[in-house]
């Protein structure tokens, strides 16, 4: 009996298997957001406890739905980014895991409408709402974009590039945006080039 005792209590000692950390790995938190990677394996959901923004890093099926009951299902593609309100659940019925960047919006946003103000121009504004302005970034390989203009944002990238960033007083900066790349860039004005041989495309949030 003693011995069985002793079995019973070396078990619970073992490490619990850290299964959230598998499927689910942070990637910014400051003070406007928590922004993570989560991997949703077919049949799982997710939901959002508070408002946020969803990007989608496959292509899959899903059913949404809401705090009223309501549940749609359909499909989403890789780079596409929607807006979740509280309470929002989304289950995968597709067969294959389906990534998703998920940022939650930790402030309470704020009344100011920004559109497409300061973009550059082939910038595509996606959604804007009280808690963020998100866009779309696409930059052909050798390409210049003119001078425009950022909040602090996250940055969600898709296709990576070896870019310079030129700055109205002239300096300029090298960077690599690295596809998969998740990061914080506070705001900036300033003249894009592509140096590298391949077309940059990212998601960018940029909280309220």
């Amino acid at each position: 009996m003693m011995a069985r005792n002793l079995f019973f209590m070396s078990m619970l000692l073992l490490p619990v298997p850290a299964m959230l950390a598998e499927n689910q790995a942070e990637a910014i938190r400051n003070d406007k957001v928590l922004v993570d990677e989560q991997t949703l394996p077919p049949g799982q959901t997710l939901l959002a406890d508070r408002p946020g923004a969803l990007v989608y890093l496959d292509n899959g099926a899903i059913e949404q739905s809401n705090l009223t009951g309501k549940a749609h299902a359909t499909t989403v593609k890789r780079g596409e980014a929607v807006f979740v309100g509280n309470g929002t659940e989304i289950r995968n019925t597709g067969a294959a895991s389906l990534r998703i960047v998920r940022t939650l919006f930790l402030g309470k946003g704020g009344a100011q409408t920004w559109g497409t103000t300061g973009l550059a121009p082939d910038y595509t504004l996606l959604f804007e709402n009280q808690y963020a302005r998100v866009y779309d970034i696409k930059m052909a390989a050798g390409h210049n974009e003119p001078l425009h203009s950022h909040h602090d944002r996250v940055v969600i990238c898709l296709s990576g590039a070896e870019l310079q960033h030129e700055n109205p007083d002239g300096r300029r900066e090298t960077a690599t945006l690295k596809t998969g790349e998740i990061v914080w860039r506070k705001g900036v004005t300033h003249i894009g080039h592509n140096l590298g041989k391949t077309d940059l495309w990212a998601i960018a949030i940029e909280p309220k």
